[in-house]
């Protein structure tokens, strides 16, 4: 079945000669390898390599479009407009103008009027005069789904061409936590290293320097972090909370169902090893591969 949610969001426009050059300089991603349209996940760090914000940014024609959580549009914006010297940039917060839903289930794409299975993961389609989504194929779930963005005017459109059942954003972070797929910001784990809370996927060490570049260098020549992603199994595991063993904190738990978390938590610990979150008592597992560019 095929559902669809809609995501928190906000989102910032960024426009001008060189916006490609500015933005690369920014973020984690490899914005200059992305195809046009095309999306890239991105990690805004700060000089210690620790993550500030998270987002994902589609290149286009004419502009660069950043996809954000709920009320992070102006913070981002306050970053860029601090770097911005002689830089040709333009930024403009799209928030109020723009609304993200994502398509989830089992073969969503065959629910795109116009979307080519065969086609790029990132595709712009018209569905009428006037009224164009922007769609492209991310994973929020076990499956591959599509966030499709659109213009806040359109949403009644967007119900007449996608006659689905809608899913509370609740549900789909419960298929994301039982899929093991990290999300730095919804989990807590903002101000950790990418590579602590699985979010190593949205760095590239193939591009030029960006803030908090010399430490994700310093981190891949030496793979010595100390913390990793983890899935927590227990009962009754509370969501935000430091984790202990023999009396020391060692991780912290990110959204909980109840009895499955994911966790940022120290690397010696061994699988199986019983932890504590406050009252309650969990187990470390390995979380399974899953390709989340």
């Amino acid at each position: 079945m095929v559902r669809y949610t809609r995501i928190p969001s906000s989102s910032l426009r960024v426009t001008g000669t060189d916006r490609l050059d500015f933005l690369m300089g920014q973020m984690t991603g490899h914005l200059k390898n992305a195809p046009t349209p095309g999306r890239v996940p991105a990690l805004f760090l700060n000089v210690k390599g620790q993550i500030e914000q998270v987002a994902q940014v589609y290149r286009r024609d004419s502009d660069l479009y950043v996809h954000l959580p709920e009320d992070e549009a102006a913070m981002l914006a306050a970053r860029f407009k601090k770097y911005i010297i002689f830089d040709q940039v333009e930024i403009e917060d799209t928030s109020e103008t723009l609304v993200t839903f994502h398509l989830w289930g089992d073969n969503p794409e065959q629910e795109i009027p116009g979307w080519k299975a065969e086609g790029p993961d990132t595709q712009h389609i018209q569905w009428e005069e006037g009224f164009t989504v922007l769609v492209s194929r991310i994973r929020r779930s076990q499956n591959v789904g599509l966030d499709i963005h659109l213009l806040r005017s359109k949403i009644l459109d967007f119900y007449e061409f996608i006659k689905l059942e809608e899913a509370a954003w609740e549900e789909l972070h419960m298929e994301r936590i039982l899929a093991g797929i990290p999300d730095a910001y919804t989990d807590g784990f903002m101000g950790y290293l990418p590579q602590e809370c699985g979010m190593e996927f949205a760095v590239s060490y193939q591009k030029g320097c960006y803030i908090g570049q010399e430490i994700m260098a310093r981190v891949e020549a030496r793979g010595n972090t100390r913390h990793h992603l983890v899935r927590l199994r227990g009962e009754d595991i509370p969501s935000f909370t430091d984790i202990t063993l023999d009396g020391k904190t060692v991780g912290k738990t990110g959204i909980s169902l109840g009895d499955t978390c994911l966790a940022v938590l120290r690397k010696d610990i061994d699988w199986g090893t019983p932890v504590t979150i406050e009252e309650a008592s969990a187990a470390p597992e390995a979380l399974p591969t899953l390709s989340l560019v």
